[in-house]
């Protein structure tokens, strides 16, 4: 059974994640010196969230732009596919991502180098990500460690 059970539920949850991350200086400017478009596409529910580093942000403290729509606007470097309960593992900093485009859990298409490359940066989303779920008391959601 599938951990988010609506595509609004999803879009909450990790929305907010991607929100606080386009704004937190240990993350943000990581993302945005890549300039690199990275699309998330997940299914079971599915949504797609495209972050754009690649030209400055709309959004006044941000880095960089988060859209959730099948069409941003612009090409992706980079399309990460996977299921949502895959992402929320992921973000719960218990999937490894090399082992994970080993076995499929995760398709990538594009340079993976690159994504390698800023997975130091997205470290302390880790943290943020329980501390996210909690907040919007969804803490049936956390996985203990």
């Amino acid at each position: 059974m599938a951990i988010f059970k609506t595509r609004d539920e999803l879009i909450t949850c990790l929305g907010i994640l991607y929100d606080q991350a386009k704004r937190d200086p240990r993350i943000a400017p990581k993302i945005k010196d890549s300039g690199l478009v990275i699309q998330f596409r997940y299914d079971e529910p599915e949504a797609v969230a495209t972050i754009i580093a690649s030209r400055p942000p709309t959004q006044e403290g941000a880095y960089f732009d988060v859209v959730w729509d099948d069409d941003p606007g612009v090409k992706p470097d980079i399309e990460m596919s996977m299921k949502a309960d895959v992402a929320h593992q992921f973000w719960h900093g218990k999937v490894n991502l090399m082992a994970a485009l080993t076995r499929r859990q995760i398709i990538a298409k594009g340079p993976i180098p690159k994504i390698l490359k800023l997975l130091p940066a997205v470290t302390p989303m880790y943290d943020m990500y329980p501390r996210v779920l909690r907040e919007l008391g969804r803490e049936d959601l956390i996985i203990q460690k």
